[in-house]
């Protein structure tokens, strides 16, 4: 399946410019948020704004921009679905074949000596696991990188395939739900410790 459209949102930014370029070189259409946005924007790359996808702003400090039927029905739809296509197509939903995430710092953020509780709630992501979530679900379609050590693995199978393997796919979902069980259990261990010492907003 070919890659058409990716959705860039990273909080880790090593290399997401030079992807975006690779990406753009290919004609996949870019769609992207905030800060990743504006790093493409920065580097010359074309970049569609997800509050342009969903219709609706970023809003609550970010906390709420992808989590939108356009975006997950885009990334969970089942391509050979008729009933799913139907939907996208009432719905004005184009899919997602590629989704290029990697989460908040909360690790570094609670590794802080001073930090507080707040400021660690804070940095727990939210949209970020869903939609890491969604395409390892829906990897028969899509393809999800959480590891911005694959970017230039992921350039060169779309340079020379122009696709990717079922098993290419299936790989890259364990890797990410590896990512965000991982992620999860770091939560876990300092919401534990935080409220075994009291820990209060």
């Amino acid at each position: 399946m070919k890659i058409k459209r990716a959705l860039l949102s990273v909080s880790d930014k090593t290399g997401i410019a030079e992807l975006g370029k690779e990406l753009a070189a290919l004609d996949v259409e870019i769609i992207s948020t905030g800060g990743t946005m504006k790093t493409l924007q920065d580097a010359g790359i074309p970049v569609k704004a997800v509050q342009d996808v969903t219709g609706f702003p970023e809003m609550m400090d970010g906390r709420v921009k992808t989590l939108h039927p356009k975006i997950h029905g885009a990334i969970l739809a089942v391509r050979d679905n008729k009933e799913h296509v139907k939907a996208m197509a009432e719905h004005g939903i184009v899919p997602v074949d590629l989704v290029v995430v990697n989460l908040y710092p909360f690790e570094a953020t609670v590794a802080k000596p001073d930090v507080t509780l707040a400021e660690a709630v804070e940095n727990i992501d939210i949209g970020g696991p869903c939609m890491v979530r969604a395409a390892a679900k829906n990897n028969k379609f899509v393809a999800v990188v959480t590891n911005p050590k694959k970017y230039g693995q992921i350039i060169d199978i779309l340079k020379k395939d122009g696709e990717f393997s079922d098993a290419y796919r299936l790989e890259l979902a364990r890797e990410a739900f590896a990512h965000t069980a991982a992620y999860d259990a770091a939560v876990t261990a300092y919401l534990t410790e935080a409220a075994a010492k009291g820990a209060s907003y």
